[in-house]
C-alpha cells in the first residue's frame, strides 16, 4: 500500500477515505463478533476495570458507537474520542455525547504527555498503518500507572482471516499474534500485562515501563 506524503510530510492514508465513505452507514454495520456490543462490554467489566473519575482516550472511535457507554462508566471523568476519519468524527459529534471528539491519527499526531488513565483501541488497532509508531505515541500519553487496552470481540485468527479477504485499503490490516506482541511492545515503552486471544475475544492489557528513551 502506498502512503503518499502531503505538505509538511504528513501521510495521506488511503484508509481515511475508505472510512469516510463508510461513515454515513457505519451504525448499521456489525463488526466481527460485534453483536450486542454494549452487553458484551458490560460482561467484560472485570477486564476493562473502568471506574468513576478516570480519563480515557478512545482511539478509533468511529461514529461513537461505544463512546457514550464509556462516558457513563467513568463520569465525572472524561472520554477523549479520536479517529483519523473526519466523516466519522462529524457523525460522532452529531450525537451530542458527553465526550470530547477530535480528528487525530494515532500514527502521526500527539496525544499529550501522561494524560490518560486508560487508552482503549476498540476494533481499531489493525488499521494503524504503523503499529509500532502508534504504540510509541500512545505510551507517552499514559499516566505512570495507566493501562493501554486493545480489544476486539473476536479473536485475532477471525479478525485476520476477514482482513485477508476484504476489498479496499484495509485488506491485510492484521492484529499481531502470540509472542510478536511482546517484541512490539518492547520497542515502545510498554509491557504486556495480560493477553487473551480466543475465538470470541481478543484482549490485551499493556502498562508502561520506565525508560529514558521516550
Amino acid at each position: 500500500m502506498t502512503i503518499v506524503p502531503q505538505g509538511g510530510g504528513r501521510p495521506v492514508d488511503p484508509r481515511i477515505a475508505f472510512f469516510d465513505a463508510q461513515a454515513r452507514d457505519w451504525d448499521a454495520h456489525t463488526p466481527i463478533g460485534g453483536e450486542n456490543v454494549l452487553e458484551r462490554l458490560a460482561d467484560l467489566a472485570e477486564l476493562l476495570l473502568l471506574s468513576a473519575g478516570q480519563d480515557i482516550l478512545e482511539v478509533g472511535c468511529g461514529t461513537g458507537q461505544i463512546t457514550g457507554w464509556l462516558a457513563e462508566q467513568v463520569h465525572p471523568g472524561r472520554v477523549t474520542a479520536v479517529d483519523f476519519s473526519p466523516a466519522m468524527i462529524t457523525a460522532a459529534s452529531a450525537k451530542r455525547i458527553d465526550a470530547d471528539f477530535h480528528c487525530k491519527d494515532a500514527c502521526s499526531d500527539d496525544f499529550g504527555l501522561a494524560r490518560h488513565d486508560v487508552i482503549l483501541c476498540f476494533h481499531s488497532f489493525p488499521h494503524f498503518r504503523d503499529q509500532r509508531e502508534a504504540l510509541r505515541r500512545l505510551s507517552r500519553a499514559l499516566k505512570p500507572d495507566g493501562r493501554l487496552l486493545i480489544l476486539h470481540l473476536a479473536g485475532s485468527a477471525r479478525i485476520n482471516e476477514f482482513h485477508s479477504t476484504v476489498d479496499g485499503p484495509v485488506r491485510g490490516d492484521h492484529l499481531p499474534q502470540g509472542g510478536s506482541w511482546r517484541s512490539l511492545m518492547s520497542q515502545t515503552n510498554l509491557r504486556v500485562n495480560r493477553l487473551i486471544d480466543i475465538d470470541n475475544l481478543f484482549f490485551l492489557e499493556a502498562v508502561g515501563v520506565e525508560s529514558d528513551l521516550f
